[in-house]
């Protein structure tokens, strides 16, 4: 059952995934064509350093080096894969690997954390990979093995990065914390930016405006309501929300782009949303049977 609490929490984490799937509408309607690693690193670096001159908290002791691992696996590394798997793969190809995180992250809970791994949950996490792929998989689709392995890898470093958040939490304000693994991410996504694309381009006041948004609503924001699902609640609930974001993507694309939607897409949206909301509802366990004895006076009965 959903207590009012987890309900307020699972909704308002369920907002960052929502707002992650704004980005391809975003990036092909606002940023320049072809700076995909540009459009990651502007979208976390600046984001991050808001939030730290924000807060005015810096990392202390252990959280200097953990900052970096959990912003590399959750920002950097994760941000540079998904968008080599999203250039060599067709996007589809890329969710659909993408949705194997779910699985991951309930396997890593179970070595991790200690939690338990039921089939209920391994079934779940299968059926939402299965309706991701009849969401945005396409018959055409090609597949290119470096780009399968990068998405591949972009699933792992994320899952790696939500558990490792869940093991490793901070004494620091949230959006403090945030702003670490953002600035940490940034920093790495940096050099490997001007390696790849080279100098910035010359932005327009279009460009600008879809940068500010990418960092504001999809990093600064997105980030710290992600963070503080994870904080609060189970990693696998957490993570299966994920799936939200192709179906945001897909519906966008529907009403904003007039691209068409077919009826096995809107089959595949019912089997993400109904995976989605079976992982969040608990069971209820079971009352043990209390046997009930009647105890008879001596001398009494037959």
């Amino acid at each position: 059952m959903l207590s009012n609490r987890r309900l307020f929490l699972l909704l308002t984490t369920a907002v960052a995934p929502m707002l992650w799937g704004t980005t391809y509408v975003v990036t092909t309607e606002f940023l320049p064509p072809h700076r995909p690693l540009l459009a990651a690193l502007l979208r976390a670096l600046p984001a991050g350093l808001l939030l730290v001159a924000i807060t005015r908290v810096l990392p202390h002791g252990s959280w200097w080096w953990r900052s970096l691992v959990l912003g590399t696996l959750n920002i950097g590394a994760f941000n540079a894969l998904l968008f080599v798997g999203a250039y060599r793969l067709p996007g589809g190809v890329a969710a659909t690997v993408g949705a194997i995180q779910p699985l991951l992250v309930a396997l890593l809970s179970a070595g991790l954390l200690r939690q338990r791994l039921s089939l209920r949950t391994v079934l779940t996490a299968i059926a939402g990979v299965f309706g991701v792929g009849l969401l945005v998989l396409r018959a055409t689709a090609r597949l290119d093995t470096w780009g399968v392995l990068a998405a591949a890898g972009g699933a792992v470093v994320m899952a790696f990065g939500v558990v490792l958040s869940k093991r490793w939490t901070s004494p620091a304000p949230l959006l403090a914390t945030t702003g670490w693994q953002l600035v940490a991410g940034g920093l790495v996504l940096l050099p490997v930016t001007f390696l790849v694309e080279g100098a910035f381009p010359a932005f327009t006041l279009r460009n600008l405006a879809g940068y500010s948004y990418l960092a504001l609503f999809g990093s600064a924001i997105a980030y710290a309501l992600w963070f503080r699902g994870l904080r609060e609640l189970v990693p696998t609930e957490v993570t299966f929300l994920g799936l939200l974001s192709p179906v945001v993507a897909t519906t966008l694309g529907w009403l904003l782009l007039a691209q068409h939607l077919t009826t096995l897409q809107a089959v595949g949206g019912f089997v993400v949303l109904a995976a989605l909301v079976t992982a969040q509802v608990r069971r209820t366990p079971k009352k043990p049977v209390v046997e009930t004895r009647v105890l008879v006076p001596a001398g009494e009965g037959c």
